[in-house]
């Protein structure tokens, strides 16, 4: 079963809609991992700043029934399809790696570009699960952040507590 490492973000009722899925990713893919979410500024428009973070999960979905699946969960905290690409989001969730599959898969480029391009996605995803290798370069994700220039794309930690059972 492969490891998969999402990355997830909103700038729409940010809190509330990065909680309702975290509980939707846990309830149908088991025990998540989660990192530190951090807010940035919207990147390409003008827009309220995102919280962004990065989860990892194991399943045995291909990666066309993952992408539908995280689609629909987009779906139901509100996301509408019909917006530029570069736009608010209630909610943004797009497979990042799958395993260490490169190329176009069920029509998902792996691993997605961004995960070396923008510092809300390398930088979570160094801190959840920084000695796990890059597919594509092979080299750890802690070794990508140092090279990293964050001057540009300034990240704040933000203190975002979030309870796998349930209850807050």
């Amino acid at each position: 079963m492969p490891r998969v490492y999402l990355g997830v973000g909103s700038n729409i009722d940010r809190e509330n809609n990065i909680r309702g899925a975290l509980r939707a990713l846990e309830e149908r893919y088991g025990d998540i991992m989660v990192s530190p979410v951090y807010e940035s500024a919207a990147v390409g428009f003008d827009g309220s700043p995102f919280y962004n973070l990065v989860v990892a999960i194991d399943t045995d979905k291909t990666v066309g029934m993952l992408a539908a699946e995280l689609r629909a969960i987009e779906e139901a905290w509100g996301r509408d399809r019909r917006s530029p690409k570069f736009s608010s989001r209630t909610l943004d969730i797009d497979i990042l790696t799958w395993g260490n599959a490169c190329g176009e898969v069920d029509g998902v480029s792996l691993p997605r570009d961004e995960v070396l391009k923008y510092a809300f996605v390398l930088k979570p995803l160094a801190d959840l699960v920084g000695n796990d290798r890059h597919p594509e370069t092979l080299r750890p994700y802690a070794e990508h952040w140092e090279a990293f220039d964050p001057s540009k794309q300034p990240l704040r930690e933000v203190d975002f507590p979030f309870d796998f059972s349930g209850d807050e």
